[in-house]
C-alpha cells in the first residue's frame, strides 16, 4: 500500500509526537485541532520537541526545518480529504472516537485507510461506525512516539489482511518495532503492565508494604526500571484507571476492577506528575526511623550459615537467645514464630537478588525485632523491604501474576511469545520480556510461588496457566519458540 500523506486528528504531545514521526519518515503530514488556540498548542509541541532534538545532536537545524516543513496545520477535517492514512490521537472517550471516525469515512478518499492510536478502546466498535470496517485499524504509539520504539498494529475481525500488513510495513518504515495483535482491551503491554501496576495499589491499600518500600522492592530486587507507584505517576493515575476500567469491562475479572485507593486518588484531581501530586509528590515531614540497639542476632533457616558469617564480621554477636531471629527462606513465617518460647523475636527474611531482602513480619512480631531486622540488613549491604506475612510478600507476589497472564495470553492464541517479549522490552523499557524472565527465574518457581497465592487467596487467575503447569511437570525448562 501506498502511504504518501498521512492525517493526525489531535495534536496534544502523543498526537503531536505521531506528526512528528512520520514527518521524520518523508511523509507529508496534515495535522488537525479542533481551534486556532489548541493548533496552536501542537504546532508548539512540535516545535519544542523537535528544538530538543537538535539541542541533543540527535537533528540539525535543516534537517528540522525539513520535518516541520512536511506538516501542515489546520483547524479542518475536510483538508484531509486526500490522505492515504489518518490516525487520531483525541481523548479516550468512546462516544467523541466513535463520532469523529464517522465524519472521517465521510470525507476521507474510499481508499484511505482509517487508524486509531486508543490505547484500550475496541477498535472493532470504531470501525462498526464506518462504512469501511476492513480499512480501519488500530496503530497504537507509545509516549513520547518520537523516542519509543514500539508500535501496537491492531486488526479486528473484520480488517483486510493488506491492509494490516499495510500499515505494519509503514510503521517499518517509520523505524520502529511492530507488534501485530488481535483487538482486546489493552493490547499487549497494556494488558499485561495495569494489573501489575493495579494489583501494587491494592498491596498498598492492604499495607502488604509502604508506598516507597513496594517501589524500591521492583525496582532493585525485580530490576525493573520504576517502582510501580513512580510508573503511575508517569503514566497518569486518571489514564490507568480509565485502562483499568476498560479491561474491567471486557473481562469482568476482579483483579481488574481499578483500586479503590486509584479511584480515590483520581476523583481528588491527584493524577501523577501531571496535576503535581498522586501516589508521590505530598510534603508530608518524612517519618524519622528509630535506630535498634540490639547486640545479639540468630539466623536459622537454608542459606544461615553465609548470612552469619556476614553478621559476625559486622561484629554482631551469636546467641540461642538472641535479640533479633532472622528466619531464611519462605511463608508462612508465623509457623516458625510459634514455636519459639519469644516468638516476637523472629522476622523472616527472603532474598530478592543480590540487593533486596523482603522483612517479612508476622502478627507477633515485636516493634524491636522489626527495627533491628531493618538495620541488620542494612549493616550487610541489603535494602531491606519491610512487609508482612503474606504468600509472596512483595515481589513474587506482584512479579508472578503478571508472567502468569503473559503466558494465558500466549496459550490463547493472542500473541506470541517474541511479540509478548519485545512489546514489553520496547513498550516499558523492561531488561527482560516476561518469558525470558519466567526462564531466568526457573519454571517450577513460578509454578510454585502460583500454587501459594492461589491456596492463599483463591484467587482464579493466580492458578498456574495450563501450559506452565504441563511444562514443569513435563521437565521442560524453556517455552517452545517455535
Amino acid at each position: 500500500m501506498a502511504f504518501e500523506m498521512v492525517g493526525v486528528v489531535g495534536l496534544g504531545t502523543m498526537g503531536a509526537g505521531i506528526a512528528e514521526v512520520f514527518a521524520r519518515a518523508g511523509l507529508r503530514v496534515i495535522g488537525v485541532e479542533a481551534d486556532a488556540e489548541a493548533l496552536a498548542r501542537g504546532r508548539g509541541h512540535l516545535e519544542r520537541s523537535t528544538a530538543r532534538a537538535v539541542d541533543k545532536g540527535r537533528l540539525s537545524g535543516e534537517r528540522r526545518e525539513e520535518i516541520l516543513g512536511r506538516v501542515t496545520l489546520t483547524t479542518s477535517r475536510a483538508d484531509l480529504r486526500e490522505a492515504d492514512l489518518v490516525v487520531e490521537a483525541i481523548p479516550e472517550v468512546l462516544d467523541y472516537k466513535r463520532s469523529l471516525f464517522a465524519d472521517l469515512d465521510g470525507i476521507c478518499k474510499p481508499a484511505a485507510v482509517l487508524a486509531t492510536n486508543t490505547s484500550s478502546l475496541p477498535v472493532t466498535t470504531l470501525a462498526a461506525a464506518t462504512g469501511r470496517p476492513g480499512r480501519v485499524v488500530g496503530m497504537h504509539f507509545f509516549n513520547p512516539a518520537p523516542v519509543m520504539r514500539l508500535v501496537e498494529v491492531v486488526g479486528t475481525v473484520v480488517t483486510e489482511p493488506g491492509v494490516l500488513a499495510g500499515v505494519s510495513e509503514l510503521a517499518g518504515r517509520l523505524g520502529k518495532s511492530v507488534v501485530t495483535v488481535k483487538d482486546r482491551a489493552g493490547f499487549v503491554v497494556n494488558r499485561l503492565l495495569l494489573p501489575y501496576l493495579n494489583h501494587a495499589a491494592g498491596l498498598l491499600e492492604q499495607g502488604v508494604a509502604t508506598r516507597d518500600d513496594i517501589d524500591a522492592a521492583m525496582r532493585l530486587g525485580a530490576g525493573l526500571p520504576m517502582g510501580p507507584f513512580e510508573l503511575l505517576d508517569l503514566i497518569g493515575l486518571d489514564t490507568a484507571y480509565e485502562i483499568m476500567g476498560a479491561l474491567f469491562d471486557e473481562t469482568r475479572d476482579r483483579r481488574h476492577a481499578p483500586s479503590p485507593l486509584l479511584r480515590e486518588l483520581v476523583a481528588a484531581g491527584l493524577l501523577g506528575r501531571k496535576s503535581g501530586r498522586g501516589f508521590h509528590g505530598d510534603t508530608a515531614t518524612p517519618h524519622r526511623l528509630e535506630k535498634s540497639g540490639a547486640q545479639t542476632v540468630k539466623v536459622i533457616g537454608e542459606g544461615a550459615e553465609a548470612m552469619a558469617r556476614r553478621f559476625a564480621d559486622a561484629g554482631f554477636k551469636a546467641a540461642d537467645d538472641a535479640d533479633v531471629v532472622l528466619r531464611l527462606g519462605e511463608r508462612p513465617v508465623v509457623e516458625h514464630a510459634a514455636r519459639l518460647a519469644r516468638p516476637g523475636t523472629l522476622v523472616g527474611v527472603h532474598l530478592v537478588g543480590e540487593r533486596v531482602a523482603e522483612v517479612a513480619l508476622t502478627v507477633l512480631t515485636s516493634h524491636e525485632a522489626a527495627v533491628a531486622a531493618r538495620d541488620l540488613m542494612k549493616v550487610i549491604g541489603l535494602t531491606p523491604v519491610p512487609c508482612k506475612d503474606r504468600a509472596g510478600f512483595v515481589v513474587d507476589a506482584l512479579l508472578h501474576p503478571y508472567l502468569n497472564d503473559a503466558v494465558r495470553m500466549h496459550e490463547s492464541g493472542y500473541a506470541s511469545i517474541s511479540d509478548i517479549d519485545a512489546a514489553m522490552k520496547l513498550g516499558c523499557g523492561y531488561p527482560a520480556g516476561p518469558f525470558e524472565t519466567l526462564e531466568e527465574i526457573g519454571l517450577p518457581a513460578v509454578r510454585d510461588g502460583l500454587r501459594a497465592l492461589y491456596a492463599e487467596f483463591r484467587e482464579p487467575a493466580y492458578a498456574p496457566a495450563p501450559l506452565l503447569d504441563q511444562l514443569v511437570t513435563a521437565g521442560a525448562a524453556t517455552f517452545d519458540r517455535a
